[in-house]
This record gives C-alpha cells, structure tokens and sequence, in this order.
C-alpha cells in the first residue's frame, strides 16, 4: 500500500474574479465563466503520498496540476478515463513507473509537462500525444524512451545473465570434446603397445585386417559382376 496523499483544503472567496495557473498561463476568469472553471491546481506545496486512483473519475475535470510535489509511485493507470482533460502537469515529483497507455485516450489535451520525474519505459503512441512533440515536456527522466526523444526504445540491452550461462555451456561442451579426444589418444596408444609387445596377438591382428580386405574385395567383385550382368 502507499502512502496516503496529504492536502489540506482552504476555504477562499473568489470574488468577482480567480486568477488560476491553467495550460502553463496564468488565466484569469470572471464572475461570468467562472461556473465552468473546472480545475484542481495544488502545485508548489508538499504534497506527499500517491495520486489518489479515484481522481481518475473525474471526468469533466479540464485542469490538473499537481507540480512541484514530492508525489511518489505510479501515474493512475486509467488516467484516460479523464477525457476532459486539456492540461495535465505533473512536474518536478518523485513519480515512477511508465505512463500508462491510457494516456493516448486524452483526446482533448494541448498541455502536458512530465518532466523531472523518474519515469522510465516507452512513451505511449496515440493522436493526441504525437501532436504533443515538444522533447522538453519528458526531460529529466532519463529512462524514458520513444518519439519525441531521441533515444529509441528498440536498443537491445545486454543481459549479462544470458551471456554468463552461454559461457559455462561453451565450456562445458569444449570439456566435452576434449575427454572425447584423450579418450581417443588413449585408446590407440593402448592398442599400439599391446601389439607392438604381443608377437602372436600382433600377427592374428593383421591376419585379421588381411581376412578383411579379402572379404571386403570378394563383395566388391560379386557385386560389380551382378551390376554388369543386369545391364546387359
């Protein structure tokens, strides 16, 4: 389980007019829109903990801004349940994690700044978000990777685990061989002695070769006799 996310709430009267951080502006609404202002902006506070997973319910919301935190743990992986949403910032927190696929489903967002966090995998495709080209909204987070970054995500890395048991399987079969090979040198020294102090051994096993290629030389001849017989 995380860590709650802490805020406290702060009864204010607006007025006539609410000057609000909104699309990276600072926009000031009057008496007649304010009604349709939509936004939640608790930037530059200490703001610890998780974003909360139900924020993603709120669907009509335009604004949220939660910069300058110290929020930990994952971007809400529904976020795209927030279809509203044309500015999100999320800058210059302690998130984690990849940004979630959902994320593409934010058809109506003009704004978006994740930087300095330590976000790390590959930058979802979708519409909305290639529109969103600018590098600068993803710095500072050096593990991510994909259009519009530079570092492309289709770079193998190297798994060392991989290569250490290659190396024990290569030595293995090259111990392998090796006793194949002694084994063989062995064998045919062995065989050499024994004939070379074994006179009558000596003389039945060449007998025995001589038998061999006689027997060897009678097939070959009864079989070339038979193959000349059938193509006559």
């Amino acid at each position: 389980m995380g860590q709650p996310f802490h805020y406290q709430y702060l009864d204010v009267d607006f007025g006539e007019s609410l000057q609000a951080m909104t699309k990276s502006l600072n926009l000031v609404y009057d008496s007649d829109n304010l009604y349709y202002w939509k936004s939640i902006d608790l930037s530059n506070n200490t703001l610890t903990g998780e974003i909360p997973q139900n924020m993603v319910f709120l669907a009509g919301l335009l604004n949220l801004n939660l910069s300058h935190n110290h929020l930990i743990g994952e971007i809400p992986f529904e976020i795209g349940n927030m279809t509203s949403l044309e500015s999100l910032d999320l800058q210059m927190n302690n998130l984690s994690g990849s940004i979630p696929q959902s994320m593409s489903l934010l058809y109506s967002l003009e704004v978006l700044n994740l930087s300095y966090n330590n976000l790390s995998g590959s930058i979802p495709t979708g519409h909305q978000l290639q529109s969103l080209d600018d590098p600068s909204i993803y710095s500072g987070n050096p593990n991510l990777c994909g259009p519009p970054l530079k570092m492309s995500c289709e770079s193998p890395k190297r798994d060392d685990n991989n290569d250490s048991n290659s190396k024990h399987a290569g030595d293995k079969d090259n111990w392998f061989y090796l006793f194949i090979e002694f084994g063989f040198v062995v064998g045919f020294l062995v065989v050499f002695f024994i004939l070379l102090l074994k006179r009558n051994w000596r003389y039945d096993y060449f007998r025995m070769i001589d038998s061999g290629f006689n027997w060897l030389h009678v097939l070959t001849a009864l079989a070339l006799e038979r193959w000349s017989a059938e193509r006559a």
